[in-house]
């Protein structure tokens, strides 16, 4: 059974997220920058990119407060 996160979990989750989102963009801009013709590997890594992108929002939306609410 999964437990639910503390907010300090998702806090040090959500900055190796980060982290990582951030790593990628630096990957793939040198990729582009030393002219790789290897369109599979970049593909590949903006797909991790926007899954790391989501899993921040997710995790964002549960550190946030519900204004609305």
């Amino acid at each position: 059974m999964e437990r639910s996160l503390t907010e300090l979990e998702l806090r040090k989750k959500l900055a190796l997220l980060t982290t990582e989102h951030r790593d990628l963009d630096a990957a793939i801009e040198a990729l582009r920058a030393s002219g790789s013709t290897d369109q599979l590997q970049i593909a590949r890594l903006k797909k991790r990119k926007l899954l790391l992108r989501d899993q921040i929002a997710i995790i964002e939306d549960q550190l946030l407060p519900d204004i609305i609410a």
